[in-house]
């Protein structure tokens, strides 16, 4: 590889690995890079690739749906999760350890981040859980795992920053995420059932009830879940019945959570602004990120990057499956120091037309994509959700990472199965439009 292909990839690495603003270091290295190696009007290519980044159509479903995880987050309804979920999980091997999982995928199902997934569910269910002595490291484990649901389980918010980019449907990829997220989930359920089987010390006491009453009590917590049913079928319903586009679909989320949250006495002028000023902080980071990345895009392919790095991977002779263990090696390594927009925005120009010369389509490479994005999140030091879990729970870094290992190791098992079968990936997709 020649010089100007190799320096900016290194100088990019030591910037976002220094803690610089991903979106000033994207753009800066572009800059750099292109006055170095190329006499080109760099300011004009940046004006035309900021443009071109930020007014895709498909954008403006991301600061509505952010702001709806903004509002769900301080809505009562949530708190009322553990008690719904209680009585049908209770029989379970694991018992209520489950509650953790198919609490993070509800609110996967209305929410499009991992982070905010994890903290709402975990705020819940994990003094619950104390309180009843279950397996603390198992507590916290399954809360890791299943807390990075939020970004495979539509709706995404970072489907839709990968489809921007990729320029791949966004509809389609939200369709992508459900079965593989659904399996994901009951991976995990796989594993903590048997867990409960070979180690029964792992469950906590739950009280005897009688049949009759615990029916009674399972019956008379579904109204505690009518408020998922609704944001899901005001998300989910809308758009795959055809009655709304993403952005459509999202502004009517938006506007079911306002009205959750007034007939729950929730809403409030205070809720109102707290949640406007951590969207309008999202969205301006996102669109930062956004924004360089396209230049930063652009810049590669000036560059050379793309074909260079083609090149050298094609010279390997990998067949397809050795291809993606090398690509999992490398986000493995890239998930210790950057957190998972970087990667995403860094790696797509490169990496993306090798999947699709192996084989593998766009939709595909987004789901595999996003996991990796998941293993970034529990992987130490700068997983966003062990640093959410540790605010929760007050234990060392340590401790929270060797409590998520096992559900880091399922999810890598799980990357590996849909390589394998990449069909999974389109089973929805090809029956939500006949494909």
């Amino acid at each position: 590889m020649t010089a100007s292909v190799l320096v900016p990839f290194v100088i990019l690495l030591a910037i976002l690995g220094s803690g610089v603003w991903v979106g000033l270091g994207l753009s800066g290295i572009g800059i750099l890079s292109l006055e170095i190696f190329r006499n080109m009007p760099v300011e004009k290519l940046l004006a035309q690739s900021v443009w071109n980044g930020l007014s895709s159509p498909e954008l403006l479903a991301l600061p509505l749906f952010i702001l709806m995880a903004e509002l769900l987050f301080r809505t009562k309804f949530i708190n009322g999760v553990f008690s719904a979920l209680e009585p049908w999980l209770r029989d379970l091997p694991g018992g209520l350890l489950h509650t953790n999982i198919f609490g993070c995928a509800l609110f996967a199902l209305i929410s499009g981040s991992s982070a905010a997934t994890t903290t709402s569910i975990g705020r819940i269910t994990i003094p619950e859980l104390q309180k009843r002595g279950y397996d603390e490291r198992l507590v916290i484990g399954t809360l890791a795992g299943a807390g990075t649901l939020g970004f495979l389980i539509p709706p995404s918010i970072i489907m839709i920053v990968y489809g921007v980019l990729s320029q791949t449907s966004v509809l389609k990829l939200f369709a992508a995420g459900i079965l593989p997220g659904l399996l994901l989930a009951l991976s995990f359920v796989g594993y903590v059932m048997l867990r409960a089987k070979l180690t029964p010390g792992i469950v906590g006491r739950t009280d005897s009830i009688d049949r009759k009453a615990l029916w009674k009590l399972r019956f008379g917590g579904l109204p505690r879940l009518l408020p998922f049913l609704v944001l899901i079928l005001a998300v989910l319903g809308s758009m795959y019945g055809g009655l709304a586009s993403p952005t459509e679909a999202a502004a009517f989320a938006v506007f079911a959570t306002v009205v959750i949250m007034a007939f729950e006495g929730s809403l409030s002028l205070r809720a109102l602004r707290d949640a406007a000023i951590g969207t309008s902080r999202t969205v301006s980071m996102l669109g930062l990120i956004i924004a360089s990345a396209s230049f930063l895009s652009m810049a590669m392919g000036f560059l050379g990057m793309p074909r260079a790095v083609s090149d050298f991977v094609n010279g390997l002779n990998l067949s397809p499956l050795m291809l993606i263990v090398l690509l999992i090696v490398i986000y493995i390594v890239l998930g210790s120091f950057l957190e998972g927009m970087s990667i995403i925005v860094m790696t797509i120009p490169i990496v993306l037309p090798l999947v699709t010369a192996a084989g593998y389509d766009s939709l595909w490479f987004g789901i595999f994509l996003i996991l990796m994005v998941e293993l970034a999140q529990i992987s130490p030091p700068v997983g966003m959700n062990l640093f959410v879990l540790q605010g929760l729970t007050r234990k060392p870094l340590g401790e929270i990472v060797r409590a998520a290992l096992p559900f880091f190791t399922i999810m890598l098992v799980f990357v590996l199965v849909l390589a394998i079968f990449p069909g999974i990936v389109s089973v929805v997709p090809d029956l939500v439009t006949g494909g």
